[in-house]
């Protein structure tokens, strides 16, 4: 699976910051329930390659995926985790190289012309819009559209229930990326049901 075929899975990518690999599992199956298949989990907590295993192990219906990555180093440890995609944000040489040599599809964060010039020169044609919002968004976007008519965003970064659909509804926009969909108060309280109606509800921003 490639990664706009992964884009494809559903409109919205929850970006996972997890605490508790023991609750990663139910997690996912509350999201899963919901219509959310392409779970991205950063590596901003020691939980969060614990918790790919688990997932990966327990919820064959997910599809892993490892974000804030950032080392060449991280690249195998993802994928020994378990991960079936990354996500940075950002790219550099050796880090192309890393995903490239492990064939793990992989989303490079881009924030201007330049940066998505430099990705789809290492051969990357969808990227991250990253930090969406911070760079310009939409109109950013729908810039890059014209001299870049065959790339392919997941914008995140600023991007709630409220903007999503306006993301969702340009054509160079396949998916978008959200913290929303997993509040951290939510979480701890483990209401996998109100977790379940988030991701629902996230479906169907897409007209």
């Amino acid at each position: 699976m490639n990664t706009r075929e992964l884009l494809a899975l559903s409109p919205i990518v929850p970006v996972m910051v997890v605490d508790d690999a023991e609750a990663a599992v139910d997690l996912a199956q509350a999201l899963v329930a919901g219509g959310i298949y392409a779970l991205e989990i950063t590596l901003r907590t020691p939980a969060a390659l614990p918790a790919m295993r688990r997932i990966r192990d327990a919820v064959p219906q997910a599809v892993v995926g490892a974000g804030t990555i950032t080392q060449p180093l991280q690249v195998q440890q993802c994928i020994d985790a378990g991960a079936q995609f990354g996500v940075s944000p950002g790219l550099t040489p050796a880090l192309a190289n890393a995903v490239q040599s492990a064939a793990l599809p992989f989303l490079p964060g881009v924030a201007s012309a330049s940066e998505l010039m430099a990705a789809l020169a290492a051969g990357f044609d969808t990227c991250k819009l990253f930090p969406a919002e911070a760079v310009g968004g939409i109109k950013l976007l729908q810039a890059l559209a014209g001299p870049f008519a065959d790339a392919r965003f997941c914008p995140t970064g600023g991007i709630t229930p409220t903007n999503a659909a306006d993301y969702l509804a340009l054509p160079n926009v396949l998916a978008v990326g959200g913290s929303w969909l997993t509040p951290k108060a939510t979480v701890a309280a483990q209401n996998w049901t109100e977790i379940t109606r988030l991701a629902q509800a996230a479906g169907a921003l897409r007209a």
